[in-house]
C-alpha cells in the first residue's frame, strides 16, 4: 500500500474551494492534521454538520492521504470572540 502525504497548503486550499471560508489555518505532520476554519456557512449548525462541511470539501482525501484531521470550525462571531 503506497501511502500519499498531502501537505497543509493542499488542504486549506481544499477546504477553501469547498467551502466559503473567511479564514483557514492548517497545520500537520504530513498525515496528521488539524485545521481552523472560519466560515459563515457553519452559522446555525451544530459542530457535528459543520465537520460534515469540512469533510464534504477534502472529499476522498479523508481516509486515504489524510489519515486524522482536528477541525476547529467557527462563525466569523465566534472566532472574533475567541480571538478578540
Amino acid at each position: 500500500m503506497n501511502i500519499v502525504e498531502m501537505d497543509s497548503d493542499q488542504i486549506r486550499e481544499m477546504i477553501e474551494s469547498g467551502i466559503s471560508t473567511s479564514l483557514v489555518k492548517v497545520d500537520g505532520d504530513g498525515v496528521h492534521f488539524e485545521a481552523v476554519v472560519v466560515s459563515e456557512e457553519f452559522r446555525g449548525k451544530s459542530p457535528v454538520a459543520r465537520h460534515k462541511l469540512v469533510y464534504g470539501a477534502l472529499g476522498d482525501a479523508m481516509g486515504d492521504e489524510i489519515h486524522a484531521l482536528s477541525i476547529k470550525a467557527y462563525t466569523a462571531d465566534q472566532w472574533e470572540k475567541r480571538s478578540g
